[in-house]
């Protein structure tokens, strides 16, 4: 594609006016592209019309032999070292790069302006519907203004844009998917209650009754409409995505969760409670192994303990 169809695409594709600066910033790789290849495109072009040696037959001189340079002459026509040694590229300074640059986005634009000017020429012709304008510094692609009646009559025929709740498309998804079915089998998948979903659904056209659930209570059944696929794009429910390829394109929350529970699962990395020691200076305390809740046994009592009793009793 080249650069004039994307500058089209996208002038038809925003609502607001797109500015130059805008088009320019998008497609400046695209524009430098397509004017080198123009460039070396000429190039090759003035090489073959400058070039005035006559074409020879390839019979006429095959048997003479294949003349070559001398070695000794190209090497005298080099600069010393120069069949060894590259010669490296010169290294630009961050002033020369950003002239560099202004210069590319100047070409850019005027290449950019051109494709414009081009484009309102092509789309002022008498038989084209649409026109490109320049408005609010920018373009846009709209109607021509001889075709305003037509357009007004029909944009009063259009239907309003639908605007569903989260509920609602969680309730039209179930439906489209499992149809026909009853709003209790509804009301389970979604655990909540959809009876109240239903009415809107109903009053918006996207579902329809479809008889009743031979069972106990011979609950309503519910199932999409024309409407539905309409709204949707869709030309049947068969194009509906299938769970496989919901599967596919995975959860984007499923590794939020596994580096907390990671941590969470980890050995804390806790200090020991620290012990002033007769010289003031504290030390950790010994590791406690038994457990808070087991009694201390009669061997482990100090001296002190034991005395403390004796003179109790």
């Amino acid at each position: 594609m080249g650069v004039k169809a994307k500058v089209e695409a996208l002038i038809y594709a925003t609502e607001e006016p797109v500015t130059l600066n805008q088009l320019a910033a998008l497609l400046k790789d695209a524009v430098l592209a397509e004017l080198r290849a123009e460039e070396e495109a000429r190039l090759a072009l003035n090489e073959v019309v400058s070039d005035g040696k006559p074409i020879v037959e390839e019979d006429e001189y095959a048997d003479e032999p294949e003349t070559l340079p001398e070695p000794a002459a190209d090497a005298e026509s080099r600069p010393n070292g120069s069949d060894e040694t590259p010669i490296a590229p010169v290294e630009l300074t961050p002033e020369q790069k950003a002239e560099l640059d202004k210069e590319d986005s100047k070409r850019v634009k005027e290449h950019i302006s051109q494709i414009l000017k081009d484009l309102m020429v092509e789309y002022s012709d008498g038989n084209r519907g649409m026109e490109i304008r320049q408005i609010a510094g920018g373009y846009r692609m709209g109607t021509k203004p001889e075709h305003h009646d037509v357009v007004v009559n029909f944009a009063k025929s259009l239907k309003p844009p639908v605007r569903l709740s989260m509920q609602a498309l969680e309730t039209l998804a179930v439906i489209a998917y499992k149809q026909p079915v009853t709003v209790p089998e509804i009301s389970e998948i979604r655990g909540v209650d959809s009876s109240g979903v239903i009415a809107t659904l109903l009053d918006r056209k996207l579902i329809t009754t479809s008889g009743r659930k031979q069972v106990i209570g011979r609950p309503i059944l519910y199932k999409t409409t024309k409407e539905f696929l309409l709204r949707f794009g869709l030309n049947n429910v068969a194009e509906l995505p299938s769970m496989e390829e919901f599967e596919k394109l995975g959860d984007p929350q499923a590794g939020l969760f596994e580096q907390a529970t990671a941590e969470a699962t980890a050995a804390p990395d806790t200090q020991a409670p620290e012990v002033e020691t007769a010289e003031g200076e504290t030390e950790p305390a010994p590791e406690v192994v038994e457990s808070e809740t087991e009694a201390a046994s009669p061997a482990d009592e100090t001296p002190a303990d034991a005395s403390e009793e004796r003179q109790e009793s």
